[in-house]
């Protein structure tokens, strides 16, 4: 086993820095490391707006905020082996953060973006495994630090059908961002000119925004290209479910993982990422396994800001993989979910895809 470190300047932007990462998905981006299943790597990462607040920042400055260069993506990192098909297995072993967090309501954005559109910054001071804010007086928040996107690069093919999914929405009039050359890194050529905003999560993974990420959990994201191309940024020190104004607590973050691969246990469309827990302690503590959905139907088609279409494919997930991992029928399956699975909503702002999760104890089977 190896460890490998991709250490970044802090007091420079991405732009200032391309050979250490990127902001938009595409297959073409260059990895920046190259790795074998069961090795360790150390990643530090940029907060979600590429350093554009810091702690004398004020809700003035959103205005100015450039939305182009949010997400600077550390990566990506080639993993031997991996392959179209198969699950990254992405073991969190920790997620450290800065000593400066804020959270944003930007305007335009946000779950009840209609009811709050004026521009407010919070500042947050980072210390002992709390949050405290001088514009948040008596408010206390505990630490539990993830990385809100961690994804691994789309297929061309992918790539060309998510582009047109959105742009199908777009015409619908539903919210979605297609690709912006406008602050992309890498700057010019047809990954600026084509590649996928990093603000919607997707099959591949990436923005899902999932609080529970956190160290002990081990990801599982489907491989669309030879050697995955994994990439991680948006680091949180805490964020509750929904994530519903738009931003967590938003750090710099260095996470720590270890990479393995599950071998052609990739599912179909809509399903998002999986992933595994050593302890939850609700409803029945012990390993959970969980499920995530996106709004994407069964014909590839996708429905912009729809909680319902998510949950369904989460639960979709779910049924699948007590099938195939558990020998249950599917309608066993489906009893099983409603008497032992817990759905969550992971987040509703990342438009146009919002994520359900399905939370499984694994104790429920008697073998955990």
């Amino acid at each position: 086993m190896t460890v490998h470190e991709i250490r970044i300047d802090y007091g420079v932007p991405l732009s200032r820095e391309p050979h250490k990462g990127h902001n938009r998905w595409h297959p073409a981006v260059d990895p920046v490391l190259r790795c074998r299943a069961g090795d360790e790597v150390v990643i530090e990462a940029r907060d979600g707006t590429d350093l554009q607040f810091n702690c004398d920042s004020t809700s003035a400055d959103i205005e100015s905020m450039n939305p182009s260069r949010v997400h600077p993506l550390t990566g990506p990192i080639y993993v031997d082996g991996a392959e179209p098909g198969d699950l990254l297995a992405v073991e969190i072993l920790d997620v450290a953060t800065g000593s400066f967090g804020f959270t944003a309501q930007i305007p335009g954005f946000g779950f009840l973006r209609d009811k709050f559109p004026e521009a407010h910054l919070t500042r947050w001071e980072i210390a002992g495994g709390w949050a405290t804010s001088p514009d948040l007086a008596g408010v206390r928040v505990p630490g539990a630090p993830f990385m809100g996107i961690m994804g691994v690069a789309p297929s061309t093919e992918m790539l060309l059908r998510v582009t047109a999914r959105e742009d199908e929405m777009l015409r619908r009039g539903e919210l979605a961002l297609p690709p912006e050359p406008m602050g992309a890194v890498p700057a010019g050529g047809d990954i600026a000119e084509t590649g996928l905003r990093t603000i919607p999560p997707r099959e591949n993974g990436g923005n899902v925004d999932i609080k529970q990420l956190t160290a002990g959990t081990t990801v599982l994201i489907p491989v669309f290209v030879e050697g995955a191309l994994f990439s991680a940024g948006d680091g949180h020190f805490a964020q509750g479910d929904g994530e519903v104004c738009g931003t967590a607590i938003e750090t710099n973050a260095t996470l720590r993982a270890r990479f393995g691969l599950r071998k052609g246990q990739a599912t179909g469309p809509g399903a998002g990422i999986r992933f595994e827990q050593s302890d939850r302690s609700r409803p029945i503590g012990g390993p959970t396994y969980a499920t995530t959905g996106l709004p994407i139907d069964s014909e590839g088609v996708g429905h912009a800001e729809n909680l319902t279409l998510a949950a369904r494919n989460a639960t979709l997930s779910m049924i699948d993989y007590l099938e195939a991992q558990h020998g249950y029928t599917r309608q066993q399956a489906y009893t099983i979910c409603s008497v032992a699975v817990d759905l969550q909503v992971s987040e509703v702002v990342d438009v146009p895809n919002f994520v359900v999760t399905a939370f499984f104890p694994l104790a429920v089977l008697g073998g955990a």
